[in-house]
């Protein structure tokens, strides 16, 4: 190659076009050393120059984020209390002197008719109880189911001044009428015995109980149970010795039987 090119041929040209295997290595290195150690100083740079804008931006963001943030709340602040002052009430209205006649007559009226309730109420009771009275029997038998085996009458060689009603043991007895108890317990020839002093002033006298239910004092209803059948005393058997005193405790005994038909009570 050297022989055809001619001998006018650069030398340089010769030294650029047939590098030596070295010399050309050499000559590459040394021209891109210097581009390859500026680089890392410049994205240094780059990425200081970011960072002191980022930071610059974000610090004015946040300002102005809090700065628009304390302008809203004061404007909402504002409103409120603007609307607080500028409250109106409604124009149809009564005055407090005319709403407070109005409970009162509210309060009149409902109590008026709680109280005509209550008197119905009260009258419904009366008229109940007033019906029962009257259906209620005044005068009763003393016992009920007993078979009578004495009357009002002479026996024995002496009188018998009641009637005898006999009937199992422990048979209830009852106030032949209404009545208070004069007197209860002990009694001479009965055992036990019970009087019942009446609204006309008779007495009923009731005699050879087994148990009494009553005492001194009590008031009874006709029917009212005031003792349980018993054999106490004189007596032959269980039975009730009844009898009946007119106008008192130590009024005339008469025939009960005669007594109890003359209120409507036939055996």
């Amino acid at each position: 190659m050297h022989a055809r090119m001619g001998s006018d041929t650069p030398t340089e040209l010769l030294v650029a076009v047939h590098p030596t295997p070295g010399r050309h290595a050499a000559a590459h290195r040394s021209r891109r050393a210097p581009q390859t150690s500026r680089r890392p100083g410049i994205l240094l740079g780059a990425l200081l120059a970011g960072g002191v804008a980022a930071a610059a931006l974000g610090s004015s963001g946040t300002a102005g984020a809090s700065a628009e943030s304390t302008s809203v709340l004061a404007a909402q602040q504002q409103l409120v209390g603007a609307e607080e002052q500028l409250e109106v009430l409604p124009q149809a209205s009564v005055s407090v002197a005319e709403a407070q006649a109005r409970l009162q007559e509210v309060a009149a009226s409902r109590a008026a008719r709680a109280e005509a309730a209550a008197e119905a109420q009260a009258a419904a009771a009366e008229a109940e109880a007033a019906a029962a009275e009257a259906a209620r029997p005044k005068t009763v038998m003393p016992i009920k189911g007993a078979r009578l085996t004495s009357t009002f009458a002479s026996r024995w060689g002496t009188f018998h001044y009641g009637i005898d009603l006999a009937a199992p043991m422990r048979t209830p007895e009852y106030a032949a009428a209404d009545g208070v108890v004069l007197r209860a317990g002990s009694a001479s020839g009965f055992g036990l015995a019970v009087y019942i002093l009446h609204e006309n002033g008779d007495v009923t006298v009731y005699g050879h109980m087994d148990k009494i239910l009553v005492a001194p004092g009590d008031y009874v209803d006709a029917g009212e149970t005031i003792a349980l059948l018993g054999n106490r005393g004189q007596s032959t058997g269980p039975h009730l010795h009844f009898e009946v005193h007119k106008g008192g405790i130590d009024g005339k005994r008469i025939d009960p039987l005669v007594w109890l038909r003359g209120r409507g009570v036939d055996i």
